[in-house]
């Protein structure tokens, strides 16, 4: 079976893709009732033995309201007019995504301000507040 490569390090067999054609809808005659020409790509993350744990649960984030309770993600082609360039972008669709997924988000080190940058910030309120004061008419 051919693979089908994501990033350098992460890869899916080609039998882990369920593709199934329908019909498109939207403009384009006859053709459209006729030909189904629509690509639905199905994607089973959760028993897929090519990911990581840590990649799937990344992957299923991403995917959003294309990934389904049972853990697939279902992505629906239908911007071509036949079958092959919507099969293409299905795919190239999941291969993003997943390429997506598989990069390691980079870790937050959570700082504080210095004590002089809080003095420095409250001076800076302060002389603003004189600033405006001086801007008032005089009080009767």
């Amino acid at each position: 079976m051919a693979r089908i490569e994501a990033t350098p390090h992460v890869s899916i067999d080609e039998a882990e893709i369920g593709l199934t054609f329908v019909r498109s809808s939207g403009p384009g005659g006859q053709n459209v009732n006729k030909v189904e020409t629509a690509a639905q790509l199905r994607f089973d993350v959760e028993n897929s033995p090519s990911l990581e744990p840590t990649v799937k649960r990344r992957l299923l984030r991403l995917a959003g309201a294309r990934a389904t309770k049972d853990g697939a993600i279902v992505i629906f082609a239908q911007n071509f007019r036949s079958q092959e360039l919507n099969r293409k972008d299905a795919i190239a669709r999941l291969v993003a995504l997943i390429a997506a997924a598989a990069e390691r988000p980079k870790f937050r080190v959570k700082t504080r301000p210095s004590l002089a940058a809080k003095r420095r910030r409250v001076d800076t309120k302060v002389q603003r507040g004189e600033t405006k004061k001086l801007r008032r008419g005089p009080s009767e």
